[in-house]
């Protein structure tokens, strides 16, 4: 049977700070999905967080971007941003774009990743949410789950991962995307996504039935908006087991806590720490960045689990690695490489400030004027 499994997510206001999500706003949009499933528009939820970031795991028969699932969903945030209002949660409402609903949810501020499947007689899945990072941040573990044999057996001695995948990359801001076959276009598919920023894998395909595979939630706050309204906090759903990378292999990919963008303010690296729920929370410095991970099985339409996969002993060693690294990281202060460069810190709230510096520079004598600003996107040709 045909099956929609989709992951709806948005910062609504948060409890002191931008650290975590309030049990209160959480039981008012459990309130409203439950409705929802009375009335047989989703056949099944689970409402949880990461840091700062509401999430919605749901499944239904409506296939993607459904106008009816995704306004329920709306009313969902909407109630609990109102709730987050009434307790004075910080940046109450904060991802929520528009005032009114317009048929789906793209370009009004949540995150979405929805991929509508064939079930197969067991469909295990996982689904992976950050906090204070953006949706390049998935690319690493992404490759590594699909198209590394060093990270990936199944890629080496299972027949049915053998012949590779299909990436789909987004360009956020060119709007185009781009469909890149591995293993044979491993390496132009790694010089476009080792620049997260701007290449977003967006969704994954096994080559040899276009079998869907994993989705990523690629909503750019910050270009939507036109100004800095926080980092995208990113979701992605990874099918795995039977023809599909084993779940053990798409958490190996988070062995290495890497360097991700966002952290405080969204304008520093920092590594991704992969935590517990009860973890799931923005503290240090507004992080470090966090990951969780939650397992399911979907049967007949409906929700069996979750599992909490960083809930567990074997990671504890990639968080100790990821706190050495945030020392490190954090002894830089305001220097790179912690803050982001400059093309980046385009999208925060540094240009207010070179602003007020502008009519103090003097021109010195012999120098060259640079092409661009170092604030602008603009690219040149070396």
């Amino acid at each position: 049977m045909k099956s929609t499994i989709s992951v709806l997510k948005a910062d609504i206001g948060s409890l002191a700070g931008h650290h975590m999500v309030h049990p209160d706003t959480i039981a008012v949009a459990t309130k409203v999905l439950s409705e929802g499933k009375k009335q047989g528009i989703i056949n099944d939820f689970y409402p949880t967080f990461v840091g700062d970031d509401m999430e919605f795991i749901i499944s239904h028969n409506r296939g993607e971007l459904d106008q009816k699932v995704h306004e329920l969903v709306w009313n969902a945030l909407k109630e609990a941003a109102s709730k987050a209002k009434e307790l004075g949660l910080y940046a109450a409402g904060q991802d929520l774009l528009s005032d009114s609903f317009s048929g789906n949810l793209k370009g009004m501020g949540p995150g979405i990743a929805e991929m509508e499947i064939e079930e197969r007689p067991s469909e295990p899945f996982v689904v992976f949410m950050a906090d204070k990072t953006e949706p390049g941040a998935f690319n690493l573990p992404l490759f590594k789950m699909f198209a590394d044999p060093f990270n990936t057996a199944g890629l080496v001695i299972d027949p049915a991962l053998h012949d590779g995948f299909k990436f789909e990359i987004l360009d956020v801001y060119e709007g185009e995307s781009i469909t890149l076959n591995t293993p044979e276009e491993s390496y132009d598919l790694l010089a476009l996504i080792g620049t997260p920023d701007r290449y977003i894998i967006r969704r994954i395909y096994r080559k040899q039935d276009n079998m869907l595979a994993a989705v990523v939630t690629t909503e750019r706050l910050n270009l939507i908006a036109g100004k800095y309204v926080g980092k995208d906090d990113p979701a992605m759903i990874v099918r795995v087991q039977h023809g599909l990378p084993a779940l053990g292999e798409t958490l190996e990919a988070f062995t290495v806590p890497y360097l991700v963008a966002g952290w405080m303010r969204g304008s520093h690296y920092g590594p991704l720490m992969p935590v517990s729920q009860k973890d799931a929370r923005a503290t240090r410095f507004d992080g470090p960045p966090r990951l969780v991970g939650l397992g399911f099985n979907l049967k007949n339409g409906r929700l069996v689990g979750p599992s909490d996969l960083f809930d567990d002993p074997a990671f504890d060693e990639v968080r100790r690695t990821a706190n050495i690294i945030a020392d490190y990281m954090r002894r830089h202060g305001p220097f790179m490489p912690h803050r982001l460069e400059p093309q980046v810190m385009e999208y925060t709230t540094l240009p207010k400030v070179m602003e007020r510096l502008k009519g103090r520079f003097k021109k010195e004598e012999g120098t060259n004027k640079a092409k661009a600003s170092i604030y602008t996107s603009s690219e040149t040709n070396e």
